[in-house]
């Protein structure tokens, strides 16, 4: 059934679909560590039991996704000996220090402190506990820069050579590491996790906020949410440009595939926002462009020459059309936080944050915004670095383990099975959880009369009372 297939693009697929999976939950935990340390930071600060509720609300959503997390990465690592040994077996000497030293320091800290974080507050107290959280939330971030550097290093190699074995040897650690795409690739992503946690509080908050019930609360997670998303879209916007910029330096056939560019232009490119990309015949079909525009965003210069596909042989271009589209809708899903977020400002300076259910309305449908911008994002990044596993030195067909077809196709369908059903369910209760928002706590006595009817609690137990002793 399955010997017709290619057990190299199966092997592919399946990695892809298994990081997928995976890269929504780390996105997700990143950005919510970060907003549980700020919320209990609040908290003691203000000594506002609200802050403290919404600790305890995300507290409980934030176990689960990182458990998820966890999980759904272990996968991937197995995947490297039994798909890619091979190129387990070149890049392992740089890959896999890099992959152990994500384990030795976040995994290590998170473990340890995660479970003072979950349950320890009464018993550890306030300061320790917040100290706790803040452990977390910097483990989520180291392991977000380890396993950034790994990637890195496979889009723009540096600080190594190649031995007789043909492996790739590190040489100077430190440009290993901090390789020329890594500070922009770090930026862009922990901003991204940022991102799309704020729209996920926002939706729930904003949800809430619709129905009516816990008001208080529901509006303090909208407004700060909606202050990230306000705050943060455009700083990712430049952060992403400048990400573009490094990439026209360093994987130049990336952008051109991005762009859509078949074609060399010696007197200024134009900006193609849509179209149909036609690799075989290395053009883009029904092009809506503007003229020049390219050149503009990517060289300053109007008139700047860009090189096309057409300098590139075709066994080393990239798929165009995916990551082409992938591209675009990374940045559409941007400009629409951007603009959320400045609709945002505009109603907390009229005074309407939390009665403009249009706001509401459009906060809850960008909720998963943030996931799909940054499997977008992914794709476009592991897409274009295509047929490359290590740019520029090691081919994706090279890299593959010999491996028959129908194995590949047989654990890819158990995995497409299982985490649709393990992870399905698991996000099912986490959405289960978010619609759960607890109610306001009831007002003190001091605020006003808990009944209207003129009978007092105590005289209500004094009647109850004589009249269980009379029966």
């Amino acid at each position: 059934m399955f010997e017709q297939l290619d057990a190299t693009l199966l092997a592919r697929f399946q990695f892809a679909f298994t990081v997928s999976f995976h890269i929504v939950f780390p996105a997700f935990s990143i950005g919510l560590a970060s907003y549980l340390a700020v919320l209990e930071g609040l908290w003691l600060w203000t000594k506002d039991e609200v802050y403290f509720a919404l600790f305890n609300f995300w507290k409980t959503i934030f176990a689960l996704a990182f458990g998820m997390g966890v999980v759904s990465g272990i996968v991937m690592s197995y995947q490297f000996g039994t798909n890619w040994s091979v190129f387990s077996d070149k890049a392992g000497p740089v890959i896999g220090p890099l992959m152990g030293y994500e384990v030795m320091t976040a995994f290590f800290l998170e473990a340890g402190f995660l479970g003072v974080m979950l349950f320890g507050l009464n018993r550890v107290g306030p300061k320790l506990h917040f100290f706790a959280t803040l452990m977390v939330a910097l483990g989520t971030l180291i392991s977000a820069t380890w396993i950034l550097a790994a990637n890195s290093w496979m889009q723009t190699p540096a600080g190594f050579s190649i031995n007789e074995a043909g492996q790739f040897v590190p040489v100077d650690w430190w440009a290993v590491i901090f390789n020329p795409s890594f500070p922009y690739r770090l930026v862009h992503m922990v901003l991204a996790a940022y991102l799309t946690t704020a729209f996920v509080v926002g939706a729930v908050g904003a949800y809430h906020l619709l129905r009516g019930d816990a008001p208080k609360r529901a509006k303090t997670m909208f407004s700060m949410a909606m202050w990230m998303a306000a705050i943060v879209a455009p700083i990712q916007i430049f952060a992403g440009d400048m990400h573009g910029l490094n990439t026209l330096e360093h994987q130049p056939v990336k952008v051109m595939a991005m762009e859509g560019h078949y074609q060399s232009h010696p007197d200024g490119a134009p900006l193609i926002l849509f179209g149909i990309p036609n690799s075989a015949e290395q053009r883009v079909d029904y092009a809506v462009e503007i003229p020049k525009l390219s050149s503009l965003i990517l060289k300053h210069d109007l008139n700047a020459p860009l090189a096309g596909l057409d300098t590139v042989p075709k066994a080393l271009q990239p798929p165009v059309a995916i990551v082409f589209w992938s591209f675009r809708i990374m940045v559409a899903i941007g400009f629409a936080m951007l603009g959320l977020g400045l609709w945002s400002l505009w109603c907390r300076w009229r005074g309407t944050l939390g009665e403009n259910r249009l706001l509401h309305r459009a906060a809850v449908l960008m909720g998963p915004a943030g996931f799909v911008a940054v499997l977008a994002g992914w794709v476009t990044t592991e897409v274009g670095r295509q047929p490359y596993t290590v740019y520029g030195h090691l081919l994706t067909a090279q890299s593959v383990a010999p491996i028959a077809a129908p194995a590949v196709a047989t654990s890819l369908i158990a995995f497409i099975v299982v985490y649709f059903l393990v992870f399905g369910a698991g996000t099912f209760y986490i959405l289960r959880l978010m619609g759960r928002l607890p109610r306001d706590p009831m007002p003190d006595l001091t605020e006003g009369p808990l009944r209207s009817a003129g009978i007092t609690p105590a005289a209500a137990a004094f009647t109850n009372g004589s009249h269980h002793h009379g029966a």
